[in-house]
Formats: C-alpha cells, sequence, structure tokens
C-alpha cells in the first residue's frame, strides 16, 4: 500500500510564501510522476505541478509559473512545492498524487494515490 500525507498549510496574507511537504510510504519505487493538485471551494481539481520520480523533469501550470516551484528528496520520500508571492486566489486545499504510469501529468486520473489534501488560505 501507498500512503500520502501532505503537510505544511495555512492562513498567510498575499506575497508571504508557504512550503508543502508530501511524504510518501509504501511502494514508492513504483512511481512515475509526483505531482500537486489543488480544488477550490466550488470548483474542479486543478493541476499545480509534477516531477518525474527519477529524472530532472518537472512542470507546472500557467497559473503559477514562475511563483511556485516543485521538488523532490528521493532519500527522505518527499515531494515539496515552494509557493512564493502568493495570491488570494491560490487558497485552495492542496493535494499530492503519485502515479505509477507514464501518462499525462496534468490529468487527475493519471494518479493512482492521493493524499487527504492540505488547506492553503491566502487573506487579501
Amino acid at each position: 500500500q501507498v500512503q500520502l500525507v501532505e503537510s505544511g498549510g495555512g492562513l498567510v496574507q498575499a506575497g508571504d510564501s508557504l512550503r508543502l511537504s508530501c511524504a510518501a510510504s509504501g511502494r514508492t519505487f513504483n512511481f512515475y510522476n509526483m505531482a500537486w493538485f489543488r480544488q477550490a471551494p466550488g470548483k474542479e481539481r486543478e493541476f499545480v505541478a509534477a516531477i518525474r520520480w527519477s529524472g530532472d523533469m518537472a512542470y507546472s501550470s500557467n497559473s503559477v509559473r514562475g511563483r511556485f516551484a516543485i521538488s523532490k528528496d528521493k532519500a527522505r520520500n518527499t515531494v515539496y512545492l515552494q509557493m512564493n508571492s502568493l495570491k488570494p486566489e491560490d487558497t485552495a486545499v492542496y493535494y499530492c498524487a503519485a502515479g505509477a504510469q507514464d501518462e499525462t501529468y496534468s490529468r487527475a486520473r493519471s494518479y493512482d494515490y492521493w493524499g487527504q489534501g492540505t488547506q492553503v488560505t491566502v487573506s487579501s
């Protein structure tokens, strides 16, 4: 079994920074991509960033590019999302996801495992 546990969310002001962490346990050697998605109230789950578990490829959405950065520490089985210059529209529950197949990294259905989510609230 695979477990993903997110942490690092909270309430911040516009312009502040936060770093989210996602600790993975279990069969992590099966991972192909890991990613962060977010979901705001009344909206669909939205792709934020993804990273290859083996290799250096990383991707991010247009809405966060230049402000957010995804990284990984394979020794710790942890993926991070560094979020800078936060805006009120970044307010959402942020989910970590892991996929075992080489599928489209920006699609939620490409991922097999999900964390429980961590709330990020940005006040203006």
